[in-house]
């Protein structure tokens, strides 16, 4: 049996999710599909300059998983750059922590990811230490953190 795939966490999505190069040939060539936790690969290695023990850590994979996903990120741009393809950046595998949130119980407080933001509105997620259903929005939110996707802005406690 397949082990399901990893959820692979990254810090940032891009503004910017397409790149075609210019030239008469230019538009012949079939693209690229670069995916999102290839382009964070890319950006904590090559870009921060991070070591791959570290990239691996950020990315929650094991360092030959974070090698693997950084081989194949290295080719899709090298083929691009030296073929004249295009790049499009889409897809994966991947999750992003976009809220602090607090239980208010004991208070502990940790960062939250897309894929249990659900469970916690409908109060089916509990605190890890002391398995509280009041889990709300941590104190240094600020909307900031949310990127202003932030469901429970303004909720207080259940």
């Amino acid at each position: 049996m397949v082990r399901p795939t990893k959820w692979r966490k990254i810090e940032n999505l891009p503004h910017i999710t397409h790149f075609v190069p210019s030239g008469p040939e230019a538009s012949l060539s079939p693209g690229n599909v670069l995916k999102l936790e290839e382009l964070e690969a890319i950006r904590l290695k090559d870009l921060m300059g991070l070591e791959q023990e570290e990239c691996a850590e950020k990315m929650e994979v094991s360092r030959p998983t974070f090698q693997r996903i950084l081989i194949s990120a290295r080719e899709k741009v090298a083929d691009s750059l030296v073929n004249g393809k295009s790049i499009r950046i889409e897809g994966g595998n991947f999750t992003q922590n976009i809220c602090p949130v607090r239980c208010l119980n004991c208070g502990k407080e940790w960062i939250e990811s897309f894929e249990n933001l659900e469970k916690i509105q409908n109060g089916e997620y509990l605190c890890s230490v002391c398995g509280s259903p009041k889990v709300i929005c941590g104190k240094t939110c600020q909307n900031r953190a949310c990127r202003k996707r932030c469901w429970r802005q303004g909720m207080t406690e259940r």
